[in-house]
């Protein structure tokens, strides 16, 4: 046992002298390997990064047809719902900052605090310092354990850096405060357990980019979040690009099953079933007629075809 004991502390030693703590944040190469499935680009920190262009897409995929995708491919703990937001017309994508809240303890606080502000060059409460990392395409997601009362990480002025450094929302288990400032903020919206008028009171930020829970899901830093008026999906990064590649088809599946159906060419049968090479054929030329919905090759249809559980 002592030894085992010693064999912490030394390593603890090593991790404090090799590895700058930046704020909570866990080590690059622990980050790296919770997210060993995403192959892609990823931030100087190691979180996954998830293409602009591919989190343009996605803002315009259904989150029920999203959740189907994640839910065939074994991801069943991906949604959270019950939400209070500012604006229930505007929804929020893009890629998850994570912020872990716990109660605060004041021998620990002091400490935090002590090293962000004269190790690391941090400015204010523990609850700015996520905000201070937020990039363009970010979605700032924090677990402050349902915390309504005294657990307002938000109000006016936070918003609106918040939505200045990123051009989106947040996703707070917790609350927020200065609901009608955050409603004059053009564009931005936030998904929240309540509103209060209360300030932050007795919390601490004790993880930044690192695993957090969201009620039931887990939330990893670079998750693609889809938050819509349904509720919030967190879809892993090495899954973005099939979740929103197979919603796309479903919403192109389901339109022109809607006009063919009407016009009596096909039955639901048909259209809900294995396509034939006919109705392919026919689906790639009526896509062609809507450039709107974007474009696909054949070899791309019988790829998503094939693996049809919807």
């Amino acid at each position: 046992m002592k030894s085992r004991i010693a064999f912490l502390f030394t390593f603890i030693a090593v991790v404090c002298v090799d590895r700058p703590l930046l704020a909570q944040t866990i080590p690059k190469d622990e980050l790296i390997f919770l997210t060993s499935e995403w192959k892609g680009e990823r931030f100087p920190d190691g979180r996954p990064k998830i293409s602009d262009a591919l989190v343009e897409r996605a803002k315009h995929i259904g989150i029920d047809d999203a959740w189907t995708v994640l839910k065939n491919e074994g991801y069943t703990n991906q949604f959270e719902g019950n939400w209070k937001l500012i604006q229930n017309d505007v929804s929020v994508t893009g890629r998850a900052v994570t912020a872990m809240f716990m109660p605060s303890r004041p021998d620990v606080e002091k400490t935090i605090k002590e090293r962000g502000i004269t190790k690391q060059g941090r400015k204010g409460n523990t609850n700015t310092w996520p905000i201070e990392i937020l990039t363009k395409g970010d979605v700032y997601v924090a677990d402050a354990f349902g915390k309504i009362g005294g657990g307002t990480l938000m109000g006016a002025t936070l918003g609106n850096a918040i939505f200045s450094k990123t051009g989106n929302g947040v996703v707070f288990n917790g609350a927020a405060r200065d609901l009608q400032e955050l409603q004059n903020i053009k564009g931005f919206n936030a998904f929240v357990r309540d509103f209060h008028p209360s300030f932050l009171e007795e919390m601490v930020l004790m993880g930044l980019n690192a695993p957090i829970r969201i009620g039931n899901v887990m939330v990893l830093p670079g998750d693609l979040v889809i938050a819509q008026r349904e509720g919030v999906l967190f879809v892993p990064a090495h899954l973005a690009e099939q979740v929103v590649g197979t919603a796309e088809f479903v919403t192109r599946k389901d339109q022109f099953g809607f006009e063919t159906v009407k016009s009596g060419r096909y039955t639901t049968g048909q259209i809900d079933s294995q396509w034939t090479d006919e109705i392919k054929t026919d689906f790639l030329k009526w896509l062609g007629q809507h450039p709107e919905l974007g474009t696909m090759t054949k070899p791309e249809l019988d790829k998503v075809m094939s693996k049809r559980t919807w």
